[in-house]
């Protein structure tokens, strides 16, 4: 079973990485309660996409029966956001790139987000479009670091899930050097607010970056 990790990143929260190897049939055999997501499983993607999808939900399962013994599939909001039915207790985050499948899930959370990008020269060829004048400067010709932005502004998106929100304006970070491993400073600009947020980062292989973020309640 290709369950990389399962690490505490607090005392009530736990994220995941899963390396995407099996078929889609075998992860169907994997997931509790397969005949829910059967009703809910997306038309139209491709086979990649389609294991992602249920490799995601998968480790979703294996970590909520680490922190609690009353499992319960996942369902989604209007928003997209996914969230343990009968359980509003406990937040949760998704992400998926490549062969890697991230998943985030925390007890008594306000709201979570988890990203985790393959590092390639898309980011920087769509900087302008996510990234303020400032941020383009500090990223400079670093690919990596334009993975590391986009992954933390995902992060951060997926805390507030409120459509509409502008990448280049409304979801900024402070400059950094980008490190292995490390914490990124996060802010959220609404009409009448001002959010900040702690973002945790770090390459779980050399070609991938993931970012995360509990925002306790």
């Amino acid at each position: 079973m290709p369950l990389h990790s399962l690490s505490p990143v607090s005392a009530e929260a736990l994220l995941g990485l899963w390396h995407l190897t099996e078929p889609a049939d075998k992860l169907w055999e994997l997931l509790p309660s397969p005949a829910h997501y059967l009703a809910r499983f997306p038309d139209g993607r491709d086979e990649l996409r389609a294991r992602q999808w249920l490799a995601a939900r998968v480790l979703a399962g294996q970590l909520l029966r680490e922190l609690t013994d009353a499992p319960t599939p996942l369902e989604n909001d209007p928003n997209g956001r996914p969230y343990f039915s009968g359980l509003p207790a406990f937040g949760v985050s998704l992400s998926h790139s490549g062969e890697w499948v991230a998943a985030l899930v925390a007890r008594g959370a306000a709201a979570v987000g988890t990203d985790i990008e393959l590092i390639r020269p898309k980011a920087q060829q769509l900087a302008r479009r996510f990234l303020s004048e400032a941020e383009q400067t500090d990223a400079g010709n670093d690919a990596a670091k334009h993975c590391l932005y986009w992954s933390a502004k995902e992060t951060l998106y997926k805390l507030h899930s409120r459509r509409g929100l502008v990448f280049k304006e409304q979801l900024l970070l402070n400059p950094f050097e980008r490190r292995e491993a490390g914490v990124l400073t996060g802010h959220l600009l609404l009409e009448n607010s001002r959010r900040q947020h702690q973002i945790h980062y770090f390459q779980p292989t050399p070609d991938y970056v993931l970012t995360y973020c509990v925002d306790a309640a």
